[in-house]
């Protein structure tokens, strides 16, 4: 709490935010099946890293590793399998995870996730599908069949997500937070699928927000929060944001 309390007493004086002294943050956007352009971007990452060796670092994953690109199945597995070397690992839950962890419970979760993508998740997992969207009992058995082949060690990742994350000046949450409400009142529902409130506020929230959710062409860097999701599924971009001090720069692939 009294960190709250410091990074808020330095936004309301002006200040820059900032990490603690001696560590470094790498933060990655949404993945999104891209299991090709996480490789690059880990490889770019670790170089950056074996430049300081001396700093403490952790890696931020925004959430939102599976669907629309076809290897979600890879992405969770190099997760859980392979950390960057003397980094501790932060994994952050997506609207896209949570809506199937509400597939594998309820098949009615179904069919608004496939329309978003959630198709290629199953096909990932061997999962296949004749007419998803209108047939309830396709998606009964496609429910039953991801059950089956979704990996124990999968299952427990997704279920064991963080909903946020925060250090120093720096809040990290997949969607962003709710204008208004102090950080220990946000919900998960909106650090996961808050959209325009959070995205149209100029508010000063006390922390600089760091998120994806929202895909832009261009990262977001503003006095309020700073917006990874450079769209990779689509874009070939996928961003990481490096924070040192109080300084801030990105790496990226394409």
């Amino acid at each position: 709490m009294l960190g709250g309390i410091k990074s808020l007493w330095r936004a309301l004086q002006g200040e820059k935010p900032q990490v603690p002294e001696g560590h470094r943050v790498y933060a990655i956007g949404d993945i999104h099946g891209r299991l090709d352009l996480l490789k690059a971007l880990h490889a770019i990452i670790a170089e950056d890293a074996a430049g300081v060796p001396d700093r403490s670092k952790t890696i931020i994953y925004l959430g939102d590793y599976i669907d629309r690109g076809l290897e979600s199945r890879g992405v969770i597995e190099l997760l859980i399998s392979s950390s960057l070397e003397d980094m501790t690992p932060v994994y952050l839950l997506g609207n896209h995870e949570a809506t199937l962890l509400n597939f594998l419970d309820d098949h009615r979760a179904g069919g608004s996730w496939l329309q978003f993508g959630g198709d290629a998740t199953l096909y990932s997992y061997s999962v296949p599908l004749t007419d998803p969207l209108s047939n309830q009992r396709t998606l009964i058995e496609a429910q039953l069949n991801l059950r089956e082949n979704l990996p124990e060690t999968h299952l427990a990742f997704l279920r064991g997500l963080e909903t946020h994350y925060q250090i120093g000046g720096y809040f990290f949450a997949h969607a962003g937070i709710r204008p208004g409400v102090s950080i220990e009142k946000q919900t998960t529902q909106d650090l996961i699928w808050i959209r325009e409130e959070f995205l149209d506020s100029t508010a000063n929230h006390g922390v600089t927000v760091v998120h994806g959710h929202s895909i832009s062409l261009q990262v977001e860097d503003l006095p309020n929060r700073i917006n990874i999701d450079t769209g990779a599924y689509a874009s070939n971009v996928l961003t990481c944001l490096v924070l040192e001090g109080e300084d801030h720069w990105l790496l990226q692939t394409g």
